[in-house]
């Protein structure tokens, strides 16, 4: 069963960590980062934060570090906007979703030009 709970919790930790990142995150190795989604457990204990960032593996890297980092920072802050309880931890992760729905399009997109060159 779907809980709703954990799905609105993790909405509003979308919305408040993308304005955190917007409003400036200090650490350098930290690019042009998207946040894709927050997915929070049932329990309330953990929220997954997946995300895109605009440049090279170099850079996915570098980003990574830099949110792993940043980890106390947004606790802290998402304590103070949320007022909740208990503040899930936040494990970031790089969302491939995007990488592997653009390797779908390209596939398909190529497999109808084979078509039409065939016909």
């Amino acid at each position: 069963m779907d809980h709703p709970r954990p799905h609105r919790v993790g909405e509003q930790l979308h919305k408040e960590i993308s304005a955190l990142l917007l409003k400036g995150l200090k650490d350098p190795r930290v690019g042009f980062v998207t946040i894709t989604s927050v997915k929070v457990t049932s329990d309330m204990h953990l929220a997954r934060v997946y995300y895109t960032v605009y440049g090279d593996e170099k850079e996915r890297a570098d980003t990574q570090k830099g949110l792993d980092s940043a980890v106390p920072y947004f606790r802290r802050e998402l304590g103070r906007r949320l007022r909740m309880r208990y503040m899930p931890d936040l494990v970031f992760k790089f969302d491939t979703s995007l990488e592997y729905g653009n390797r779908i399009e390209s596939l398909l997109r190529q497999l109808n030009e084979d078509r039409h060159d065939n016909d």
